[in-house]
């Protein structure tokens, strides 16, 4: 029988408590200057948004061994509930309160606790201040959910909760302050990041780095026993599902239907598919076979690299940018395994490699034609401020997010093993963790 554990139930029920008797109750809502179609769109957005993660789930579930497809693709549901209760509590604040110190790390806790003067909000733009929050919450969501494909297969569950909070807390939040505040260290200094290459995805893609090489390598490659992956059309599904909820987390984030979102929709787009492309015919130029796995994970990783660009570039620039990072990326994961690094799903290659190589496209192609808010061009076009910035923020972000991470697992693993036992890793972690199992037609 499981131990029982009631300390996460009580936190639960004082957060309610705080809902019930801080009502936060708005007093006026404001609706001068509101445009009902960008708010449509950013609705509409937010939900293609939040329909990534179950993507993810598909996507990361398909790929592991059967006897942890139910755990994996729990991870990135859990997130859905954890990260959405936390982000109304403290993570908008943390996000997007009134910047602490003057400092641009970090926003006050307390701007916005419990979402308070959220829904009564000033407009942002021309949509309501609570829409971008949750628009907002979406990104913090399915953050966290990535890292998990470094450690599946050996992760304690309780553990892993655990993680998540603090990444959002500690590593996700400030980053998003940073980046995207106006008083924002990366924002002063003219770091663009369209979508979240940086925030999401470089974070994420090291804080797997770290998870990868705290956990160690799993028994299964210890011992030169590694299980297929369980079912490549869930990775297939995962792949529509990802490729889909993108033009929200991109085109979305121009935050109006406006040319601007249309722009980021196809550059988006055009990525995906030159990097699945990309992908599967450097493989074929390497001697293997096309592959419905290689194909997914090269338009994944197109995905991610243009992110950070989506709404700064041009439409011909997003197919070099996504046949560059696909090959790049391939390569990574390819040294990956010839390695003692045990990063399960590579992660780090896709969304690490890719997140970086996106931010570097963005100083290399972003231009003011596209989106007049580029103040110092790309180096394409024969200015290097941007470049020279965006380089100063890939070293002291993969710093941040990389350091930052190895601290929170060591915590966590202090307070709550994060590793599962030989006998629990050897069963799955779907029976061991979940008491759950996967039947087989």
């Amino acid at each position: 029988m499981e131990k029982r554990s009631y300390v996460p139930l009580i936190i639960l029920l004082v957060i309610s408590i705080l809902g019930a008797f801080i009502p936060n109750v708005p007093t006026q809502i404001a609706t001068e200057g509101l445009n009902s179609g960008d708010t449509a769109w950013l609705l509409v957005s937010a939900a293609l948004v939040l329909l990534m993660t179950p993507g993810l789930a598909y996507f990361y579930g398909g790929m592991v061994n059967n006897k942890n497809v139910i755990s994996t693709m729990l991870q990135s549901f859990i997130a859905m509930g954890v990260i959405s209760v936390l982000w109304v509590v403290v993570g908008f604040s943390l996000a997007f309160g009134e910047d602490v110190a003057g400092l641009g790390f970090v926003g006050n806790p307390m701007t916005h606790f419990m979402f308070k003067g959220v829904l009564d909000g000033p407009v942002f733009g021309t949509i309501p201040f609570a829409l971008f929050a949750m628009f907002q919450m979406k990104f913090a969501v399915i953050t966290p959910a990535l890292v998990t494909g470094s450690m599946a297969e050996r992760v304690n569950f309780r553990s892993y909760v655990l993680f998540i909070i603090l990444f959002c807390v500690f590593i996700y939040s400030p980053l998003a302050h940073m980046t995207w505040h106006a008083e924002g260290i990366l924002f002063k200094m003219g770091v663009l990041d369209f979508a979240g290459g940086t925030v999401v995805h470089m974070s994420a893609g090291w804080a797997a780095l770290a998870g990868a090489l705290y956990l160690k390598r799993r028994k299964s490659l210890l011992e030169d026993h590694v299980l297929p992956p369980a079912n490549i059309p869930f990775v297939l599904l995962g792949t529509g599902l990802l490729w889909f909820g993108w033009f929200g987390f991109n085109a979305g984030s121009a935050l109006s239907a406006s040319p601007l979102a249309v722009s980021a929709f196809a550059t988006t787009n055009t990525a995906a598919g030159a990097a699945g492309l990309s992908w599967v015919l450097f493989d074929a130029a390497k001697g293997k076979k096309v592959s419905a796995l290689g194909f997914c994970i090269g338009a994944v990783v197109g995905l991610v690299a243009i992110t950070p660009a989506a709404g700064f570039v041009t439409v011909p620039a997003s197919i070099f940018i996504g046949t560059v990072a696909a090959i790049i990326s391939n390569y990574v994961a390819h040294l990956r395994t010839r390695s003692t690094l045990d990063d399960t799903l590579d992660v780090f290659p896709c969304h690490g490699v890719g997140g970086m190589v996106g931010m570097l496209m963005t100083g290399v192609f972003a231009t003011s034609g596209v989106n007049s808010l580029v103040t110092d061009q790309g180096l394409a076009f024969g200015e290097t401020t941007l470049f020279i910035n965006h380089v100063i923020a890939l070293v002291g972000v993969s710093a941040f997010a990389f350091l930052g991470s190895l601290l929170l697992l060591k915590i966590t693993d202090l307070i709550l093993p994060l590793r599962v036992s030989e006998q629990d890793e050897k069963l799955g972690l779907d029976i061991s963790q979940h008491d759950e199992f996967l039947v087989e037609a």
